[in-house]
C-alpha cells in the first residue's frame, strides 16, 4: 500500500508540474508550483512566480510593505517608464477621427517641472490633420516645427525621458475607419513613414501608432493595418525605436486579451523579434472607464493581473499603460495609487505608465495634473503618481 501512495504521490507531482511561461507561485495562487525540466520557478513579484528557462537572476527592493523581487529588463526591452500625457496638439479631435481645430502648444515649462520630479516618459497626442491636411498627404512643415519644438522641450527637460508620438484619431479619418472604407493602409503608413524618417536617429522616441481604436467591425483588417505601419516605420530606417500596438475597444487593458490581442500576437517586427512592439492598453478607474467622472471606483488591479497574466502566457510579451487618469478626490488617491503600484510591480509585463493629463489642460479639468499658477501640484499627482514614478 505504501508503495502505491508513493507511486501516486509521484505521478501527482509530475501532472502538477507547470509548463515554460506559466504561473507557479504568488499571493493567492493555489495551482501548480513546480515546473517542467529546464525551467525554474522564479519569483517575479510578490503577486506571481513564473516557469522560466534556467536561473532567473532577481534583485529585491524594499518598500513599506517588505521586499519585493523584481527583474531587470531584458537586452532590447524597454526599463520602467512612469511619465505624463502633454495634451494639446489633440484638442478637438473627435471620437469620430475628425478635428477642427489648430491644436495648442503644451507649455514648454511643464517638461522640466514633472522631470525634476523622475519622469522619464511623456506622450505628446496630436490630430491627424494638424500633421497632414491631406489624408496620404505631406507633413505639413508649419506644424511639424511646432510639434518637433514641443518634442526637443521634452528630450531637454534633463531626464533624458522616452518620448511617445501619439496619433490621437481613434482610428478614423473624419468619421471613417482605416482600411475599412476610409484611409487606406498605405495612407496611414505614409504618415508613419514620414515621421519615421524624421526621428529614425533619436532612440528615446517611441511611436505610438493610433490612439483608441474602437467599434471596428474588422479586427483581422486592423491588424492588417498595423502590421503595414510597423512594416514602414522600419522601412523608413527607424529599426531600433519601439512601435506601440493598440487593440480595439478603446485600447481597452480589459478587452485586450480576448478580444484583438489573440490576433495581434501574429504582428511581425521586420527588425528581428517581438521586443520592440509594445501593446498599447488604456484604462480609467470610474465607474464607467471613460475617464469622465472624479470619483474612482475601482484600483484596476484584477484587470491588470489578468493582462500580465495573458501577457506572461503569450511570450512574456509587454504593454504599456499609456493612459489612465483619475480625479482628485480621496477615492482617487488610494485607487489610482494602488493601480500605479501594481504596474510597477509588474513593470516585466506592463513596462510603464503615462497619466492623463497636464500639457495645455487648465486646472479646471475633471482629471486635470496640471501644476497651479503658484506651481505647485496637484493633490492627485504629489499622492498617487509621484511614489510610483520609477
Amino acid at each position: 500500500m505504501r508503495s502505491i501512495l508513493v507511486a501516486l504521490f509521484a505521478v501527482s507531482c509530475v501532472l502538477a508540474q507547470q509548463p515554460e511561461w506559466a504561473q507557479c507561485g504568488g499571493i493567492g495562487w493555489t495551482g501548480g508550483t513546480t515546473c517542467v525540466s529546464g525551467c525554474v520557478c522564479t519569483p517575479l513579484n510578490d503577486y506571481y512566480s513564473q516557469c522560466l528557462r534556467g536561473t532567473a537572476t532577481t534583485t529585491t527592493t524594499t518598500s513599506s510593505s517588505g521586499p519585493t523581487p523584481t527583474t531587470a529588463p531584458s537586452p532590447g526591452r524597454l526599463p520602467f517608464l512612469g511619465g505624463i500625457n502633454m495634451a494639446g496638439y489633440d484638442f478637438t479631435v473627435f471620437t469620430d477621427g475628425s478635428f477642427n481645430g489648430t491644436g495648442q502648444d503644451p507649455p514648454v515649462q511643464q517638461f522640466s517641472h514633472f522631470a525634476s520630479q523622475g519622469v522619464n516618459v511623456f506622450r505628446i497626442p496630436f490630430a491627424w490633420q494638424l500633421m497632414t491636411p491631406t489624408v496620404g498627404g505631406t507633413i505639413d512643415s508649419n506644424f511639424f516645427r511646432r510639434y518637433d519644438a514641443t518634442v526637443e522641450a521634452a528630450k531637454s527637460s534633463g531626464s533624458d525621458p522616452y518620448i511617445i508620438l501619439d496619433l490621437h484619431n481613434y482610428a478614423r479619418w473624419n468619421g471613417r475607419i482605416i482600411g475599412q472604407g476610409g484611409p487606406t493602409n498605405e495612407q496611414y503608413a505614409s504618415l508613419w513613414s514620414q515621421l519615421a524618417a524624421k526621428y529614425k536617429d533619436n532612440q528615446k522616441i517611441i511611436f505610438g501608432i493610433m490612439n483608441e481604436p474602437h467599434d471596428v467591425p474588422n479586427i483581422a483588417g486592423w491588424v492588417t493595418s498595423v502590421q503595414t505601419v510597423v512594416n514602414a516605420i522600419r522601412a523608413a530606417g527607424a529599426t531600433n525605436q519601439y512601435i506601440l500596438i493598440p487593440g480595439s475597444s478603446w485600447s481597452s487593458a480589459q478587452a485586450l486579451p480576448n478580444e484583438a490581442g489573440p490576433q495581434l500576437l501574429t504582428v511581425t517586427d521586420p527588425s528581428g523579434g517581438t521586443d520592440r512592439l509594445i501593446f498599447d492598453v488604456h484604462k480609467y478607474l470610474d465607474s464607467d472607464n471613460s475617464g469622465t467622472h472624479i470619483e474612482c471606483t475601482t484600483d484596476n488591479v484584477q484587470v491588470m493581473q489578468t493582462l500580465v497574466n495573458w501577457l506572461r502566457a503569450n511570450g512574456n510579451r509587454q504593454a504599456i499603460l499609456s493612459e489612465t487618469g483619475a480625479g482628485n478626490t480621496q477615492s482617487c488617491f488610494t485607487a489610482f495609487k494602488s493601480e500605479l503600484s501594481f504596474v510597477k510591480s509588474n513593470s516585466d509585463s506592463i513596462t510603464g505608465f503615462a497619466a492623463w493629463s497636464a500639457g495645455s489642460f487648465n486646472t479646471m479639468y475633471e482629471l486635470t495634473l496640471t501644476p497651479n499658477p503658484d506651481g505647485s501640484d496637484q493633490p492627485l499627482w504629489t499622492q498617487a503618481v509621484v511614489p510610483n514614478l520609477p
